[in-house]
Formats: structure tokens, sequence, C-alpha cells
């Protein structure tokens, strides 16, 4: 009851606001004197790449995850890419993955001249269904790229099944999900490669940055020469083994991921108070629905906090009133295949991916960030029922 009450004194007092309009943007980073700190000293010694920062990140990282190795690069998208290369993807072969994710999760397997395939979503989890996966398969199939959306752990078991009937490679798209729980291990922890992102909008950052983790030491070594052009474990410094690409992490982002890590803890606990807030105020909006509750088998790490809008809603609309009120949000997230490059390169249409489709025209993400105010909260979410109303 009190809580009840509480939310109810909430919602009254940021009805009273709207007639004050604030600036409430879509995301931030929360960063603090220690990444200044940490950051000076790599300046100041000189190394700014290839230096001892960038393995005690890597280190650090694979420690908080759980995997044995861990292979820092330039970005996401660089981590996905490394491992369709390492997974010997190339012309004529497939790769299945979501419809629903960042356009990385099937650039990276255009990349090598392999073909995108996209398999529907689980309606609730907004994760790859994996029987429609299994039904994707063919004998051009090389191996599926599977996408934690929003910090929701796919289906790792079902999907690890397929892979292992058919002789595919897995990758876990696992750019969202830095702390997610599948089965009572974090994600990263499980056995199948995976890719974690640091971009300023996810759990941690380190401006631009991605991390792959392993656990096999012989792919952990190619990605490390991989992302350094192609350079031997040993040898000179213009001593090449095999192609590779400048896909490195520098020392500078490293020490920030550093910072980060020490606080990760810390963050993902504001990021779940938040995410509840919003829970709260937003149940008794009518029609609007919040992501899927957790479950004894997936634990969300929270990147970002995406409703659904109620159907016949004008998302458009509401998305231009939000704006009046100094509210940003994004349309997350649009179809993949239904880009107009993939349109135009592959002929994908509408109705390949109903359910996709149609969540996609439906979603929207809300203001999220580490450091967000649970006052701006409840703005938003009034500004957001009077735009429905």
């Amino acid at each position: 009851m009190a809580r009840l009450a509480r939310r109810r004194r909430d919602v009254t007092r940021a009805r009273r606001s709207l007639s004050t309009t604030r600036e409430i943007p879509l995301s931030g980073p929360w960063l603090d004197e220690r990444e200044e700190e940490l950051v000076v000293e790599v300046l100041r010694s000189g190394r700014l790449s290839l230096g001892p920062t960038i393995e005690s990140f890597e280190e650090s990282f694979a420690e908080a995850v759980g995997a044995p190795y861990a292979s820092a690069v330039s970005s996401g998208t660089a981590g996905l890419h490394l491992l369709c290369v390492a997974a010997g993807i190339g012309p004529g072969d497939e790769v299945v993955t979501s419809p629903y994710s960042f356009v990385a999760s099937a650039n990276c397997a255009i990349y090598q001249g392999a073909t995108p395939v996209f398999a529907d979503i689980d309606p609730a989890t907004m994760n790859l269904d994996p029987a429609l996966v299994e039904a994707a398969v063919t004998e051009r199939t090389k191996a599926v790229v599977a996408v934690d959306i929003y910090g929701y752990p796919c289906e790792l078991e079902e999907l690890r099944g397929v892979c292992d009937r058919h002789g595919l490679a897995l990758i876990e798209d696992a750019c969202e999900a830095l702390g997610s729980i599948y089965r009572g291990a974090l994600v990263g922890s499980h056995g199948p490669s995976a890719v974690f992102a640091f971009y300023p909008n996810k759990q941690m950052t380190t401006g631009e940055g991605g991390m792959i983790t392993t656990h096999s030491q012989e792919e952990w070594r190619l990605l490390r020469s991989l992302r350094n052009q192609g350079r031997a474990d040993s040898g000179g410094w213009l001593e090449h083994a095999r192609l590779g690409f400048n896909y490195r992490l520098d020392d500078v982002r490293a020490a920030i991921g550093l910072a980060q890590l020490e606080k990760l803890p810390e963050i993902l606990e504001r990021r779940r108070a938040a995410a509840a807030r919003y829970a709260a105020l937003l149940a008794d909006v009518p029609g609007v629905e919040p992501p899927c509750a957790d479950d004894a088998d997936h634990t969300r790490s929270w990147f970002v906090y995406v409703v659904t809008l109620p159907a016949g809603k004008e998302r458009e609309r509401v998305i231009s009133e939000l704006e009046t009120r100094g509210i940003q949000t994004a349309r997350y997230l649009p179809c993949i295949h239904l880009q107009s490059y993939m349109r135009e390169r592959y002929g994908f249409s509408a109705g390949l991916c109903p359910v996709a489709e149609a969540l996609s025209a439906r979603t929207l993400a809300l203001p999220f960030h580490t450091g967000l105010h649970e006052d701006d909260q409840a703005y938003v979410v009034a500004a957001l029922r009077a735009a429905l109303e």
C-alpha cells in the first residue's frame, strides 16, 4: 500500500510538472574522477596502444563474466566479425540470426560474403525462437548468431542443441547483455564465444570498444592475431601470419574500461532500480506493455527500457508529443531485413518475420541510464500517459 501511495504521489507531482518542459536524454554514460585518474596514468606512461593496460582490462573482464579468455576489440561489431572469420564463414554460406536486433548481428556475416537468414522471434522475450532457427537451417548454413536482445538472455541451451545437431558454429551476440544471468551463470561463462560492446549507452562504456570472450585458448590466440593485422604470436613487428584487421582497442579506452569494471556492480544495481521504478509507474498506464519479467532461467541486465505501445496507437504521434516535452526516445528496433540496403541486396520484404515486424512497429525506448533520476522517470511516464490519452 505504501508503494502504491508513493507511486500515485510521484505521478501526481509529475503531471503537475508537465507544464514546465525539462530535457531528458535517452541515455548517457556514468563517469567520474576514477576514469580520469586511470586515463591520466596511461597518458603519462606513453603506452597508448598495445600496452599493459589492455591486458589488465582483458583479464579483469574475463574474471568478471566467468570466462577463461577475453580479447579486447575496437567495437562489438568488430568482435562479431572476427568470430565469423574464426568460424570459417565465407561466400556461399548462410548465417541464421534475428531480424529484431542492431544491424551488426547480420552485417558480420555479410562482411565475409555470406548471406544472412532471418528466423522470427518469440513475442514475449523478443529473442530468437529456437524452433524457427532450426526450420531455417539448410545445407548451406554455417552458423547461428544468437542475440541477447535488450539484455535478456537468449535460449542458449536450445540453440546450442540446434547447432550441435547440424554441425554449426554458435556465436552469442551479448553486446547488450553484460551482467545477464542464464540458468544460474553469467552470460559469457557458458562456453560459446560471446561478444560484448561498450558504446556509451551500454551498461559500461569505453567510448567505443568491445570484448570477445572464449573458452578456447586456440581461438583466443587467433583472435588476438586477427585484431592486430594478422601478426604472429612471435616474430617482428612487421611479420604477419595471416590476413588480419585493425580492430585493436587502445590503452586509453582500456583504462576507462578498468574504471567502469570497478563500479560495474553498482552500475547494474542502479539500472535494476531504475527499471523497477519504471515498471511500478507504468503499471496503471492502460495498454503499455513493459519488458518481459525475469524467470528461473533468465535474469536481465538492463541495457535499455523498451515498452510496447498499445495496438492502434500512432507511435510517431506519441514520439512527437514526448519530444515537445523535452523527452528523447528511440524507435527500438527497426527490423534488419526491412532496412533499405537489405531489401535492395537480398530482396527481403514485409511478411518474412511477422512477429518481429509487428513488435518493431510498436516498441519504443524510453530514457534510461545509470544516473536517471526518479523524478525524471515520473515525468516521462506522465508525459507518455498524456500522449496516449
